[in-house]
C-alpha cells in the first residue's frame, strides 16, 4: 500500500526545492539560469548567441558620412554534461520500527549531498577567470590581512568595469572567521538590507554579499580559493529529471531513486576576480 501513495512528480519537486536552498556557488545571485529551459536528459546543449560592441564614431555636422558597421556575433555552449544519482531502500521492519515518516528526511538528505557534488562542479569553475583578474596567492592571516584582500578585489572589479549590482565574494569559513574580528566588517542586521539573505551569505562588506563555503577550492595544502564576481558570468541549468519508487525484489523495502542532470559555463571570465588565501 506505501507505494500506492508514492507520487514522483512530488517527490521530485520537494527534492529539487531542497537542493537549491543548499547551494552556495550554484544558486540565483551568485550564478544566473537566463538559459536553463527544458532540459530532457544528459548532453542536452543551451546555445548562447552574443554580439560585439558597436564602435562609437564622432559625428560632425554637413561633413560625416555614416557607414552602419557590420557587427560580429559568437556564439557559446553551456553543456548539461553532469549527470548524478542516488538510490536508497527503506525496509519495511525499519520503517515500521521508527517514529514517524523516515523518507523525507532520507530525501532530504539525498538533496543535501546532491547539492555538495554540484556546488563544488561550478566552485572548480574558478579557473577560468579572466588572467588580469587573478590575483595571485597571499598569505591571510589577520582580520587585516582578510579586509585588505576584499578592498583589493573590489579594487581589480572597479578597474575592470564590472558592474557594482549584485556582487558576491565566497570564501572558506575560516576566511569570515578572521574577518569578524575586523570592525569594518558588517553583519547582516547592520547591511541596511531588510532582504533575507541567501544560502551562506552571511553580511555584507565593500559592496559585496559575503558567503562562506566549505566546498571552495583548496588547490593545494593550506590554500583556499576566494571568488568574486557578479551572477552574469556563470550560467547554470539543472533539473531532476527522473525520481521513481519501487519495490527492490531482493528485500521487503521501500526504494526511491533519483536523476539530477546539470551543467555550468563560464559566460564572462573578465566578471569574475579570485585570489588564493593562505592560512599560512
Amino acid at each position: 500500500m506505501a507505494i500506492t501513495r508514492f507520487r514522483p512528480e512530488i517527490w521530485s519537486a520537494r527534492l529539487l526545492v531542497a537542493l537549491r536552498t543548499r547551494l552556495v556557488y550554484a544558486q540565483p545571485g551568485v550564478v544566473n539560469r537566463d538559459y536553463e529551459g527544458e532540459i530532457a536528459e544528459a548532453g542536452d546543449t543551451v546555445r548562447i548567441t552574443s554580439i560585439s560592441d558597436p564602435t562609437i564614431g564622432t559625428y560632425t555636422p554637413n561633413s560625416t558620412t555614416i557607414t552602419p558597421e557590420e557587427l560580429t556575433d559568437a556564439q557559446r555552449t553551456l553543456t548539461v554534461d553532469q549527470s548524478k544519482y542516488f538510490a536508497f531502500k527503506v525496509d519495511d521492519v525499519d520503517a515500521r520500527q521508527a517514529k514517524g515518516n523516515v523518507m523525507p528526511e532520507a530525501m532530504n538528505r539525498a538533496a543535501y549531498q546532491l547539492a555538495r557534488v554540484a556546488d563544488s562542479h561550478v566552485a572548480g569553475l574558478y579557473t577560468q577567470t579572466a588572467a588580469a583578474n587573478q590575483l595571485g596567492t597571499v598569505a591571510v592571516t589577520s582580520a587585516d590581512l582578510a579586509y585588505t584582500q576584499i578592498r583589493l578585489l573590489k579594487l581589480r572589479m572597479d578597474e575592470a568595469d564590472i558592474p557594482e549590482e549584485g556582487r558576491y565574494l565566497i570564501a572558506p569559513p575560516w576566511f569570515f572567521s578572521l574577518l569578524l574580528e575586523n570592525n569594518k566588517f558588517l553583519d547582516a542586521s547592520a547591511s541596511g538590507s531588510t532582504e533575507p539573505l541567501r544560502n551562506g551569505f552571511i553580511g555584507r562588506a565593500l559592496g559585496f554579499n559575503l558567503a562562506q563555503s566549505n566546498q571552495a577550492p583548496n588547490p593545494t595544502g593550506d590554500d583556499f580559493v576566494v571568488q568574486a564576481g557578479v551572477p552574469q558570468a556563470i550560467s547554470y541549468a539543472e533539473q531532476i529529471n527522473k525520481t521513481e519508487a519501487y519495490r527492490p525484489e531482493s528485500s521487503f523495502s521501500d526504494a526511491v531513486k533519483g536523476l539530477h542532470l546539470y551543467g555550468a559555463k563560464v559566460i564572462r571570465p573578465d566578471h569574475l576576480a579570485t585570489l588564493v588565501a593562505s592560512k599560512t
